[in-house]
């Protein structure tokens, strides 16, 4: 399943806090910041999906994620993936890496980072 943007972006203010109350969120948005109810129907969304839950504390809710960052955008590059470029992540990387406007030290740095998954696999 996945996340709108709204919702991608609240996403975000719980992966960085990890366990974070109502007020915590409205207080981390940029401005303009939604309304309360406009959040409180994004989170009821999101646990309705499977990413969010939250435990009563008092009479307030503090909000965890269920799903890890990586695990979610790990899903959401697969998909890219797989629909746009023939399920090919040699397709992926090197469009990434052509077309992505890195600059040399970022691409030196992605070459010791394939250098050092080709050692690890080859053990």
């Amino acid at each position: 399943m996945q996340l709108t943007k709204s919702e991608e972006q609240l996403m975000e203010l719980i992966w960085k806090q990890g366990k974070v109350f109502m007020k915590e969120l409205l207080e981390a948005y940029p401005e303009p910041k939604p309304a309360t109810t406009t959040v409180a129907t994004l989170l009821k969304r999101m646990q309705d999906k499977g990413f969010v839950d939250y435990i009563t504390i008092g009479n307030a809710r503090q909000y965890f994620p269920l799903v890890k960052k990586k695990q979610y955008f790990s899903k959401h590059v697969n998909t890219i993936v797989r629909n746009y470029f023939n399920n090919s992540s040699l397709q992926f990387a090197s469009f990434f890496a052509t077309t992505g406007n890195l600059s040399t030290n970022e691409l030196e740095e992605l070459k010791k980072i394939i250098d050092q998954e080709i050692k690890r696999k080859k053990k």
